[in-house]
């Protein structure tokens, strides 16, 4: 990573710091994800993982967009698990409920509106990433969300396997 990328890096790092004191981003806190982990907690790893794969593979990125976009890109701000949303499945509305709030709340930029969009591809089929920030938050948020989900099934059958023992 050159000079220049590391400070570029600092940068967005300490402009999200700013996002993190808005209360409807500290709401998702509320809010399970996957397994027991909470949505901001999802979305500040998906900020890690991004940037650590932009990082280590060298890709040049526009690291305020990929960092928005990572922290934004569940930005739905409901619990998913009891949501009804006129007969469309959460994993399909959700990227789009997501990057109208982002929209509406902090006047986020097309290309971070992209990568929150695209964020659900393959399964969400016509919205297909197409920067380099949007392949990075997509792959970063299945390799997140199956940690959390494995995490979570661990952790329900040890609490039943204790629950078997007593």
């Amino acid at each position: 990573m050159s000079l220049q990328e590391k400070e570029t890096l600092e940068l967005a790092q300490a402009k999200m710091q700013e996002y993190l004191q808005d209360n409807a981003v500290c709401s998702m806190d509320e809010y399970v994800q996957h397994g027991t982990t909470s949505t901001l907690q999802h979305c500040l790893s998906v900020v890690r993982i991004s940037c650590a794969i932009a990082a280590g593979l060298h890709i040049r990125v526009n690291y305020e967009n990929l960092i928005l976009g990572a922290l934004l890109h569940d930005f739905y701000l409901y619990d998913w698990h009891n949501h009804v949303d006129e007969g469309v499945l959460h994993g399909f509305a959700h990227p789009h409920i997501a990057c109208k709030n982002a929209a509406m709340r902090f006047h986020v930029n097309a290309e971070v509106q992209h990568i929150i969009t695209t964020h659900m591809w393959p399964l969400t089929l016509r919205f297909v990433p197409r920067s380099r920030e949007a392949v990075i938050v997509c792959l970063a948020d299945k390799y997140c969300s199956t940690l959390e989900t494995a995490a979570g099934m661990v952790h329900a059958a040890a609490a039943l396997f204790r629950k078997r023992r007593v």
